[in-house]
């Protein structure tokens, strides 16, 4: 009996949640071990996994431990840190979950983290999917599609990707909830989490929920688009934005002024893409397991590396979706398919889910993978008979894309045939895979088994292709990989064989052409970082020089004046045909890195004898520009006004004409680093310098510019210049004096303020549905109901509602 008992107890129905949730936790954790039993315990990937992902999670884990959550030192030149890092962890529910563990422990969370969130996608799909079945097993089945899904594989590359898949079920289930059922307040909550988690995607998933609520309408499940309607759901989508506003504002404040938002398509660019294969990729991704992101291998001059370009559903792929389309014309369902497929083909429409920007990005394809998994859901309970059809519409369609293998390429003048893809090997194995997960739909369903032996096999040889599909793609990414050493080894756990001499206080290092952000990996300031979010004022400096600052700050070696106005004291490199930089010796090898010393290193904090105008450079168009911001302080002409009786201009012909060679430029170092401060010290929360100058001086220091500083100078206000076109300086009278920087994220505090304004109005909204209801005033809400099409209205009882539902229907099985 008690045995009995505890059997019935722990027992997962299929169907449940629970099953949906071990299952996929189980299958997430087959596809990752045999990389975590060869990485012992680490999960190392490739590309911006390591070296972003991976660094990131380990430092803002450190910095929100320690309370240094306002201006971090240890990204680039310095940022703000919840602006630069809510888009990519300070938002996920996962990563705060890192906080009950050390920090050595971090690195070897991220494949867990993963798993987990394969997981709660599976059980958030399957909470969506499960109201439009009649069967818990269709729904399971097609909620491991949308959690395994090729978008989901793919960004496993990005990591902070996969949480934003897993909330988007609730938010569609919400509005289906506050629509249809009139259940208040959980649509105005869900809005608020998926804005908190991820801002740049919760753009786009407006834009859907606008979609999906006008062509959602079914008066027969009573999704009913009125003008009420309308304005409950906008009332609930404010409140929800008020309630992200804590993060919300200043992740937008920090993200408004870079340059990446500010650039937008424009004239043809917006009809048609200028990639003519990048047609043919988007149509393949629906057919073939997900490319590798760095690789593309079915159309590689696409120009959509790291675009996340993948619509493929695991083994079923798009014959599902064929069935429903043949079998539900007029479904609100195939509405919604359709405007899918236009938005993916027209460049405008496309690059409105990712804020109108100019570069291409498929990032919202989860978005209509799910709108596909529910597809194929209704397609197996009440379209098996297009199922023929949709597999030959599929095959053909696979048969097609096939033919890229086979067709010649001009190598040395003559025509070579099965050698178009750019790796054949590679190729002809996703055509294998996506061949045999056609053939066992068709298998599965020429046997004609009971709908019970159905779900049992088709869950099987889905499982077995999930595992099969994640495993290949890991292994495909991590074949081009090659440095794990560098990333374990001298990245991760370099930091404790480093021995670099501190007695000179606050330094930066270089490491030009090595693993990206190995300094944020060791916890050192670096000019060098690969980092999406900085302040805008890097990225203006790094134009003004001539240099070049997309995803990531690389400056050139010949360009000496960044490094030296930025402090850089030391460079590390493991190339043997490396020529250290001018003024750089070698003093030894550290943690297998040759290191160099900057013989003429600047501290942070110094002064400058002379002056520049932007509008003189421009005027001269100066061919050294880095090296003259190591001779003269770069202001506009209306900052130099307030400093004009201690700072002289240089004459047009020095700015032109000047000395700039490589003894003068030493000279100018040793100048700059005489007139440094006497002190410096630095936080989260800002930095301290103290001076004891005999005559009024301007002191720069190279910390980006940004709204949130404020600057005392003995305890008075001080007026902050923008110097050096991105960094900032402050005048100084004679004599000692204490400097001190404070920062304040921007928006913080009044975003904080509007969540707090957004609880109150969301507890008021709360009650007073409460009150109206029990005065009947308003109509109750009503839990949905699972075993009803949403072609009557979930509000009925199940029994009745299914008896009608079979009474409309031929043909089908009875309620088991």
């Amino acid at each position: 009996m008690t045995l009995h008992s505890s059997r019935r107890r722990f027992s997962l129905p299929v169907g449940s949640y629970r099953f949906v949730f071990f299952l996929s936790l189980l299958l997430s954790l087959l596809i990752f071990l045999p990389f975590l039993l060869i990485d012992r315990g680490l999960f190392l990937y490739y590309g911006d996994f390591n070296v972003q992902q991976i660094p990131f999670y380990s430092l803002s884990h450190d910095a929100v431990q320690s309370g240094e959550i306002f201006w971090n030192w240890n990204t680039d030149l310095g940022v703000n840190f919840i602006g630069s890092y809510s888009f990519y962890l300070l938002g996920s529910p996962f990563f705060w979950l890192t906080l009950l563990f050390p920090s050595a422990a971090v690195p070897y969370l991220m494949a867990p983290l993963l798993m987990l969130k394969f997981a709660f996608t599976a059980v958030t799909g399957y909470a969506f999917l499960r109201r439009f079945c009649r069967f818990s097993e269709t729904a399971t089945f097609c909620a491991l599609l949308y959690a395994f899904s090729g978008f989901n594989l793919y960004n496993i590359f990005f990591n902070h990707f996969n949480e934003v898949v897993m909330f988007f079920p609730l938010l569609l289930l919400a509005m289906d909830e506050l629509v249809i059922n009139n259940r208040r307040g959980v649509f105005a909550l869900t809005v608020g989490v998926c804005a908190f988690v991820n801002y740049y995607f919760f753009f786009g998933e407006v834009l859907f929920c606008i979609l999906y609520f006008f062509l959602r309408q079914n008066k027969a499940d009573g999704f009913r688009v009125t003008f009420f309607t309308f304005l409950r759901v906008l009332l609930e989508a404010v409140i929800g934005l008020l309630l992200s506003a804590a993060l919300l504002v200043p992740s937008a404040l920090a993200v408004l002024s870079n340059e990446r938002v500010s650039s937008f398509l424009s004239g043809y660019n917006l009809f048609v893409y200028g990639d003519s294969q990048r047609y043919g990729l988007i149509f393949s991704s629906l057919f073939f397991p997900p490319d590798v992101p760095a690789r593309p291998n079915f159309f590689p001059d696409a120009n959509a590396k790291w675009s996340s370009v993948s619509l493929y559903l695991p083994m079923i792929s798009t014959c599902g979706v064929f069935a429903f389309l043949l079998g539900k014309k007029k479904h609100w369902l195939s509405k919604i398919l359709i405007v899918c497929a236009v938005i993916c083909f027209i460049p405008g429409l496309n690059a409105a889910f990712s804020m109108f920007n100019y570069s291409y990005y498929a990032r919202w394809f989860f978005m209509p993978l799910l709108m596909m998994a529910l597809a194929t859901c209704i397609a197996l309970e009440e379209c098996r008979p297009h199922f023929k059809k949709a597999f030959a519409l599929t095959g053909a369609c696979m048969a097609l894309v096939t033919l890229i293998g086979i067709l010649p390429k001009k190598v040395d003048g003559e025509y070579v045939f099965f050698s178009l893809p750019e790796d054949p090997a590679r190729f002809w194995v996703y055509v294998i895979f996506a061949a045999i997960g056609l053939l066992v739909c068709i298998l599965l369903y020429s046997l004609k088994l009971s709908r019970k032996h159905l779900f049992r096999a088709g869950c099987v040889s889905l499982s077995v292709m999930i595992v099969l599909c994640g495993v290949m793609t890991l292994s495909f990414g991590r074949g081009i990989s090659d440095r794990y050493n560098d990333v374990a080894n001298r990245a991760l756990f370099g930091a404790d064989k480093l021995s670099l001499d501190e007695s000179q206080g606050f330094f930066r290092i270089d490491t030009y052409g090595e693993l990206d952000n190995l300094g944020m990996f060791w916890r050192i300031p670096t000019i060098n970082a690969f980092h999406s979010v900085v302040p805008s004022s890097i990225m203006e400096y790094y134009e003004w020089i001539g240099g070049e600052r997309g995803v990531a700050s690389r400056p050139e070696p010949s360009l000496l004046g960044v490094r030296a106005i930025t402090s850089v004291r030391y460079a590390f490199s493991d190339a043997t045909d490396y020529t250290p930089m001018d003024g750089f010796s070698q003093i030894g090898i550290q943690n297998g890195y040759t290191v160099y010393e900057n013989d003429y290193f600047i501290p942070m904090g110094f002064s400058y004898d002379t002056a520049v105008t932007e509008e003189q450079v421009e005027k001269t168009s100066c061919p050294n520009k880095d090296r003259l911001l190591v001779r003269a302080l770069l202001l506009s002409e209306e900052d130099y006004q307030s400093v004009s009786d201690i700072l002289p201009l240089l004459s047009d012909d020095e700015v032109l004409n000047g000395d700039f060679s490589s003894d003068a430029y030493y000279e100018d170092c040793e100048n700059r680093a005489a007139s440094a401060v006497d002190t410096f010290s630095y936080s989260s929360k800002g930095f301290t310098a103290q001076t004891s100058y005999e005559t009024d001086r301007v002191v720069f220091f190279s910390v980006p510019y940004d709204e949130g500083w404020h600057a005392t100078v003995n305890g008075e206000e001080a007026q902050i210049l923008k110097a050096d076109v991105g960094f900032m300086a402050v005048r100084v009278p004679a004599g000692e004096s204490e400097i001190v920087f404070t920062y304040q994220t921007p928006g913080l505090l009044a975003g904080v303020l509007i969540t707090i304004v957004g609880l109150f109005l969301f507890a008021g909204y709360l009650w007073l549905v409460s009150f109206l209801r029990k005065r009947g005033k308003m109509e109750n809400s009503h839990r949905s109901i699972h075993r009803c099409q949403p072609q009557f209205a979930p509000t009925l009882p199940a029994k009745e509602a299914y008896t009608r539902y079979c009474a409309s229907q031929k043909n089908l099985p009875p309620e088991p």
